[in-house]
């Protein structure tokens, strides 16, 4: 812990979108409606999932999963950069940049293998109906949610701690409004090429190995519904898919360009924009895209508020 708080050093200042105040204010609305969209959203999936009998099922336990992780994610970010777009103070302190950079690394993390998970899932769903309940029995599930989340912490605490001891020679401005292990690395005053492969071979592990797992999946989908001749099941095997396949493209997508190349011209002028989607706006929409595509959720809902409802007028009458 003390080379830890050497390394550190003093405050840091989150460059953000300084630059442009005008943007500032815009942002900041934006942000705190999307965070209060992602508090709600994801909360009441979590809820949903547990209380509703029906919705205990290995596709639910994953998504139970998902609306923690986007839950936790975006508060390890938003409450921050709010306090940044608002006012004119622009810092952070050292340990409140380390536990940024741990937290919200691991949850990206985890996200990415969680996602992955769920294609797997959706795979036994469409490709082996008949052996669904037999494939993702409950101890599989578990043992697959455990490794996505070992797989994020694991990740976290290498790239995370190697990147907090890099000597810095008392740079402390760093242009983004996180601390994210792409912009941390840029503050080193000592040759960062090691730390930029290890970045990158993680990036393979953890972004691209998992994405091209859910291609997998989805290849076998694809031929699965092919050979589907109702038009039923057609519509129900895209309906238990697309939610999935559009909040994968959305992630992945996004962080994507951030992750594979660093020190492209792209991430370097559009980076913050970039990092704003996956950290900000996609776990904002990922609980509106699994409820409006999604009947079994918006039938838990109103089940839900039925019960609520019967449950008040019984009280009302007992007075």
């Amino acid at each position: 812990m003390k080379m830890l708080n050497e390394s550190l050093g003093g405050y840091f200042i989150l460059v953000g979108f300084s630059d442009q105040p005008q943007l500032e204010k815009i942002l900041f609305v934006l942000v705190l409606i999307s965070y209060l969209l992602t508090l709600a959203g994801n909360t009441a999936i979590i809820l949903v999932s547990c209380l509703d009998s029906m919705l205990h099922t290995p596709m639910y336990y994953f998504l139970t999963n998902l609306s923690f992780v986007d839950l936790c994610f975006t508060t390890s970010i938003a409450p921050q950069l709010l306090w940044n777009l608002h006012g004119p103070a622009k810092t952070i302190t050292p340990i409140g940049c380390a536990i940024q950079l741990y937290v919200s690394l691991a949850l990206g993390s985890t996200e990415c293998v969680l996602l992955a998970v769920m294609a797997f899932d959706r795979y036994a769903a469409v490709c082996r109906p008949l052996h669904y309940a037999t494939v993702m029995h409950p101890r599989l599930c578990q043992s697959l949610a455990g490794i996505a989340w070992l797989s994020g912490v694991g990740n976290t605490l290498i790239q995370g701690t190697i990147t907090l001891r890099l000597p810095r020679c008392g740079n402390h401005k760093i242009y983004h409004f996180i601390c994210e292990v792409p912009a941390m690395i840029k503050l080193a005053c000592v040759d960062i090429h090691s730390n930029e492969v290890q970045l990158f071979m993680a990036s393979l592990v953890l972004l691209l190995l998992p994405l091209a797992l859910i291609l997998v999946s989805y290849g076998y989908i694809v031929q699965a519904v092919m050979r589907i001749r109702s038009a039923q099941a057609w519509r129900k095997a895209f309906g238990t898919c697309g939610s999935h396949l559009l909040v994968v493209s959305l992630f992945y997508g996004t962080i994507t360009a951030v992750y594979i190349q660093p020190n492209s011209s792209y991430a370097h002028s559009q980076g913050k924009f970039i990092t704003l989607l996956y950290t900000v706006v996609t776990p904002t929409l990922n609980p509106l895209i699994y409820t409006l595509r999604n009947k079994d959720v918006k039938g838990a809902l109103k089940r839900l508020m039925r019960r609520d409802k019967s449950t008040g007028e019984r009280e009302i009458l007992r007075r």
